[in-house]
């Protein structure tokens, strides 16, 4: 499975969101300028995440997006299930072997549980030097 740049870009909203708890409301222009994206693309992808209850718009001059719900309580399987789709990395059916369609569903099933088990406060909890805040382990 290939995640998009839907994934990685919508992942990197999130945990700018998760980064910035309590300082209001954080502009998608000031994101894409930290993480040299377009903000075009960007606007393109919050509107799904809106839509899916994670983020909140806040109008006015000083507005922008804060987390919905806390960051403990969202998952990179939220976001990347949103962006992306289902987490599958083949299409398989019934009629497939049996031996390869159990070989299918464990790699899913593996890649779903790290998805699901990694909240944007695990996330963001990494420092800029890529070392966790706290010993936090990926395993898959």
């Amino acid at each position: 499975m290939k995640i998009s740049t839907k994934g990685r870009y919508g992942l990197t909203i999130m945990m700018e969101l998760a980064n910035r708890v309590g300082e209001g409301p954080t502009s998608l222009k000031s994101i894409a300028e930290k993480n040299n994206l377009s903000e075009h693309y960007l606007e393109q992808l919050i509107a799904p995440l809106r839509n899916a209850g994670l983020v909140k718009s806040i109008r006015g001059a000083y507005g922008g997006y804060i987390l919905s719900k806390p960051a403990e309580e969202i998952t990179s399987g939220d976001i990347i299930r949103v962006l992306e789709g289902p987490i599958s990395p083949v299409d398989f059916t019934e009629e497939d072997d049996p031996a390869k369609r159990d070989l299918w569903m464990r790699i899913r099933d593996a890649i779903a549980e790290v998805l699901d088990s990694t909240t944007l406060a695990n996330l963001a909890s990494f420092n800029e030097e890529g070392d966790p805040a706290e010993n936090y382990m990926f395993y898959i």
